[in-house]
């Protein structure tokens, strides 16, 4: 169903999730990966493949500034609490689900 989808359309989506996570950053990575298996650090991890397998030449930290917004390091220290026992077996029990979608 994806091929549906433009890719003028899915970039312009793609654009609108990654404002949206620039300016949620109640909604921390330890919670994305509880409940939906992904996180920002993910979305820039698929953006860096992406873009050095069509030949483009990005770093991991440039990938991780364009999804944070700011340097990763920076938006840890501003944003990011620490993750409780809870929060991190409910993020292995989701992250386990992520591997027949993968």
């Amino acid at each position: 169903m994806t091929e549906q989808i433009s890719d003028a359309a899915a970039a312009a989506a793609f654009r609108r999730l990654v404002k949206h996570l620039q300016h949620r950053h109640d909604a921390e990575n330890i919670d994305l990966m509880g409940l939906a298996g992904f996180c920002r650090n993910c979305l820039a991890d698929w953006v860096l493949e992406a873009t050095n397998e069509a030949g483009g030449n990005m770093t991991k930290e440039e990938a991780r500034m364009a999804i944070h917004g700011m340097p990763s390091s920076e938006w840890k220290r501003k944003f990011q609490t620490e993750a409780t026992p809870e929060k991190l077996q409910r993020m292995k029990e989701s992250v386990a689900k992520n591997v027949a979608s993968d």
